[in-house]
């Protein structure tokens, strides 16, 4: 069935339709629609009647695998945020047409200043046929409702109005930040989580007389699920254990990538059959599947709770953190973190000596006077893009300042 045609809204002529859009916007709500983009009735399960709601109204996001991640529940303060109008981004267009290579945060920062509230102003159009995700061509308009901004999609890609285009329609959807930025990092194991670390199978021997395995040798494993032939693996070195600032405990290992393999033969033990390696691999090292399931589909927004952390590691192990970077935080499930989460990075104030605190008599001192602890300092943005029950992976969207490890991470202002 072709999709029946929208209706253009501006600035100018949105508030005659105001009462329209009203209705419409009813009528999703009962029928149980989710304002979420990405969400989709027929793949996404409904949310359990337990789901946290903003303040303001906006639905939250579940996420698929936040869900499955071990929990722990705790106490954390829950935050009430005020009622009140979004501000908008300077220059905010009336108008935007959705771009290859766009990301649901590039689309909220050109409609807002705070993209996080890109949830509390998203309105769905039912007249679309799938309203609730956003395509390349795609043409999104703010419209007035109530009094209030909103941005609604008023006219779908002609992309999505070919049948052949129809075949795959869900892969073609915007993601909320870059997939190729985030993909390496978690195929690779550049961090792994403590539990995780138990589950993964793990190098018994090379086959042959090699104490060494490389390109070209085969490997023998055991441990972690069976899967397939053909399954593909990275082969990673435990490192250095991750400890959490707050309280010393050991949440995490940094993995060192030492190449990348795929299952030839299953049983106990299987058979591997190494591809390209950067090092040597030996017994003991670990497999982690490069099938990595990761939920680019959420919104960005604030966290439900009260978060304040501290970034504990860093891709490649650089020592300042610049955009498009992926960080590890010591906050996870177990804290209220969720993928989608927006969080405000802080450097440490420096600490200084007064020297003038009693004035600028001969009793001045060099080295003399009150410490002083300067305040911290906002110095990025990051979205949470996974979680475990300890620890977040974020992607820095934003840097207006160095970062470096153990930067604060807490919710925006």
């Amino acid at each position: 069935m072709m999709e029946q045609p929208s209706i253009m809204f501006s600035r100018k002529n949105c508030l005659s339709v105001s009462r329209q859009l009203t209705v419409i916007g009813l009528a999703a709500v009962v029928a149980g629609c989710s304002l979420n983009p990405f969400y989709d009735d027929e793949k996404t399960p409904a949310p359990a009647a337990s789901q946290n709601t903003s303040s303001t109204g906006g639905a939250r996001s579940v996420d698929p695998v936040a869900s499955t991640a071990p929990v722990t529940t705790i106490n954390q303060p829950v935050l009430v945020q005020e009622a009140r109008s979004v501000p908008l981004a300077d220059n905010a267009p009336n108008e935007y047409t959705v771009q290859v290579g766009d990301t649901l945060w590039d689309i909220a920062s050109t409609f807002l200043k705070d993209p996080w509230y890109w949830p509390e102003v998203w309105y769905i159009n039912p007249q679309i046929e799938n309203p609730h995700l956003i395509y390349p061509g795609d043409v999104l308009a703010l419209v007035t409702i109530d009094g209030e901004e909103r941005v609604t999609n008023i006219r779908a890609s002609t992309y999505r109005l070919s049948p052949q285009a129809r075949i795959t329609p869900l892969s073609e959807a915007i993601t909320s930040i870059p997939y190729e930025r985030i993909a390496a990092f978690l195929s690779k194991g550049m961090v792994l989580e403590k539990d995780q670390v138990s589950d993964l199978p793990y190098i018994l021997a090379v086959r042959g007389d090699h104490m060494l395995g490389a390109a070209g040798n085969e490997i023998y494993v055991r441990g972690g699920t069976a899967t397939p032939n053909g399954t593909r693996y990275s082969v990673v070195k435990l490192g250095e254990e991750l400890t959490d600032p707050d309280d010393g405990d050991v949440v995490g290992y940094n993995g060192i990538y030492v190449g990348e393999g795929s299952m030839s033969r299953g049983g106990d033990p299987a058979t591997v059959a190494l591809h390209d390696t950067n090092r040597e691999a030996i017994a003991g090292d670990l497999l982690l599947p490069e099938s990595v399931d990761i939920p680019l589909n959420f919104f960005p927004k604030a966290p439900d709770t009260a978060i304040d952390g501290k970034i504990i590691s860093v891709v490649d192990g650089v020592a300042l953190i610049g955009q498009y970077q992926v960080v590890v935080m010591n906050r996870g499930a177990r804290d209220g973190l969720a993928p989608g989460d927006i969080l405000s990075v802080f450097q440490a104030g420096d600490e200084v000596r007064d020297r003038y605190e009693g004035g600028f008599g001969a009793s001045m001192s060099m080295f003399g006077g009150e410490k002083v602890t300067l305040p911290d300092e906002q110095a990025g943005t990051i979205m949470v893009f996974k979680v475990y029950d300890r620890i977040g992976y974020g992607l820095v969207v934003r840097a207006t300042s160095d970062i470096h490890i153990l930067d604060a991470v807490r919710n925006p202002n």
